[in-house]
């Protein structure tokens, strides 16, 4: 059982080392830029480092479930690999934003896409499982013969 999922905790486990790192970058900027909580405005430095780690944390949630979807029902390796492209992307994002508003673009529209990629993993994962199992129609075999 392990072998079917230690990938998929590995990239799991460094998704939270990844968040647990930009919280950190925020409690570091309220202290350069003397923001208090529960403050969330002051120098624009400060907010777009603060609007990063937000968003990071929004989009969080969406990520894991989605990476053991396509993981568990797809194929772990490739959904692992999906998810080291997502948090790196993410990386990034979380740089180029601290940097300037237009740098975060492209890791954005980069880590959108591989959220797609999990969702269409996922789904395939899925269909196969439920009419293999439900249906008896075992698509693989199919395309097989």
């Amino acid at each position: 059982m392990l072998e079917q999922i230690h990938l998929l905790a590995a990239v799991t486990v460094l998704g939270v080392l990844e968040q647990a790192y930009f919280f950190l970058q925020v409690i570091h900027a309220r202290r350069t830029f003397g923001v208090s909580p529960p403050n969330i405005s002051g120098p624009p430095e400060f907010e777009r480092i603060f609007r990063a780690q937000v968003n990071s944390s929004e989009y969080f949630p969406i990520f894991v479930a989605l990476l053991w979807q396509a993981g568990l029902f797809f194929h772990q390796g490739l959904a692992a690999a999906l998810g080291l492209l997502y948090l790196y992307s993410r990386y990034c994002y979380f740089m180029g934003y601290r940097a300037s508003s237009s740098d975060r673009l492209t890791p954005i529209y980069f880590s959108s896409g591989v959220l797609w990629v999990l969702v269409a993993a996922a789904t395939l994962g899925l269909l196969h499982f439920f009419l293999s199992h439900y249906v008896g129609l075992n698509v693989l075999r199919l395309l097989a013969a």
